[in-house]
């Protein structure tokens, strides 16, 4: 398959590494055979050119990427943070509005068919989600809340052998915050899971007990 969208990756704004991108794609071509896949997290869609491009080259109607985001920025997205962009300020609201450039990437790397977007908030879209799961990536807001509310609402759509994708995992917490780390341990505790492979900050958990909808601790 052509890999046109590699470029419209690499550009896009963002904060993952090529070969964690490339991770995620690979997984994503595993799982989306089995049902569709969700992103905590769109930012300005750097990873979910990874994941539709994955669901473009799979194909068929059940090869589908949903990304869910507010598009005001997480913590550490915003003014006087280490990795605050002013150039995704809405100067007429004062208040970060990263959809217009995802929607943008999206449409440039041809993937607008294969990826959804869902505006809101990640509590607000998982109560009210139904949908079984493939695959999950959580890479949103990194404060314990946010990363804990992202677990506990999404996880147990994952069907038994789905993957779970943690994005920004560090154990040392000299190398980032700590709040993913804690979800990766709490998915391990909880027994429904178990690693399958780690990258750079990337962890992939497969679920291997229960089924969607079961809860996962």
């Amino acid at each position: 398959m052509s890999n046109d969208w590699l470029p419209h990756a690499l550009a896009a704004k963002g904060f993952m590494p090529p070969d964690e991108g490339m991770l995620l794609h690979r997984r994503a071509l595993e799982r989306l055979p089995h049902g569709p896949a969700l992103e905590v997290g769109t930012y300005c869609g750097k990873s979910a050119i990874y994941l539709g491009a994955a669901a473009r080259e799979v194909g068929g109607e059940q090869a589908v990427v949903f990304t869910v985001d507010h598009h005001r920025g997480s913590e550490e997205n915003q003014a006087g943070w280490e990795h605050h962009d002013p150039g995704v300020v809405d100067p007429q609201v004062g208040m970060m509005e990263t959809l217009p450039f995802a929607r943008r990437a999206l449409h440039d790397a041809g993937l607008e068919d294969q990826v959804v977007l869902v505006v809101g908030r990640s509590t607000t879209a998982s109560t009210h989600w139904r949908t079984p799961l493939s695959l999950l990536f959580i890479d949103g807001g990194h404060a314990e809340e946010h990363a804990q509310n992202d677990y506990s609402g999404w996880a147990h759509h994952l069907v038994r052998d789905g993957l779970l994708v943690i994005h920004d995992v560090f154990s040392d917490p000299a190398d980032g915050g700590q709040a993913p780390y804690h979800v990766h341990l709490r998915a391990l505790d909880s027994g429904a899971f178990e690693e399958v492979e780690a990258l750079g900050s990337m962890r992939v958990l497969r679920r291997v007990s229960g089924a969607a909808g079961d809860p996962v601790g």
